[in-house]
């Protein structure tokens, strides 16, 4: 009977994921997925392979277990980064920058898992993937409510802002071109999307359409009076 590590079965099965994921990060990098074997993965491990094969059947299911390790670790830490920011315009930026740093770190292009992964392994890996674009499209309508962006199909609009920032552009970039790429991708975004900032880069509302006739006080059609906040 195999050795166990830790005080329980299920402190030992978390601590032989933790050396499997490992391993699978280091032969990714290192390799590529379509290189490596689940056998391969074990070694890395230093775990024998019928033990691997109780884990993870084949090498499919280890990566999309992988995968949605690393989604979940990774929606942690933007969560906690988007805590306490409050206008909606920076949520943006933090999302667009963090993802973009995350990119960095990832060991397979997003966009090439559907030449390894069946249908089936495809759509699981879009529903690991979706409580990141679930945060997104909310950043999103809450800047078009409180009129940071003007108002347009969010739904339309998103897979625009994702195929800007799910690409390996900053992949191999390091110090000042990944910081600048960062830079420029996320002013691209903020730009696109209709974002208005002042001289100091911070987030102004949008001025309200005014229609019909003009009475005392009013700002004519086509024009807008700057609100306290744009002042």
């Amino acid at each position: 009977m195999p050795r166990i590590i830790g005080g329980s079965l299920d402190e030992h099965r978390e601590r032989m994921q933790e050396r499997i994921f490992t391993a699978m990060a280091q032969l990714l990098r290192e390799h590529g997925y379509g290189a490596i074997t689940l056998a391969d993965v074990a070694a890395a491990a230093d775990i024998g392979r019928t033990a691997m094969y109780n884990y993870y059947p084949d090498k499919e299911t280890l990566l999309l277990a992988y995968a949605a390790h690393e989604t979940e670790r990774y929606l942690k830490e933007l969560s906690a980064a988007l805590a306490d920011v409050t206008n909606p315009v920076d949520q943006l930026r933090v999302f667009v920058r963090m993802q973009l740093q995350q990119l960095t770190t990832q060991h397979i292009a997003p966009g090439s898992l559907s030449n390894v992964l069946t249908d089936a392994g495809h759509r699981q890996m879009l529903e690991h993937i979706a409580p990141l674009h679930s945060v997104l499209r909310n950043i999103i309508v809450d800047a078009v409510e409180q009129r940071y962006l003007p108002e347009d199909d969010v739904d339309l609009l998103l897979p625009l802002v994702t195929a800007s920032i799910a690409g390996r552009s900053t992949a191999d970039l390091r110090g000042k071109r990944l910081a600048r790429a960062i830079d420029t991708t996320t002013t691209f975004v903020l730009r696109g999307l209709g974002a208005k900032l002042d001289a100091d880069g911070h987030p102004r509302r949008l001025a309200r359409a005014v229609t019909g006739r003009v009475t005392a006080g009013q700002v004519p059609a086509g024009r807008s009076r700057p609100s306290k906040a744009d002042r």
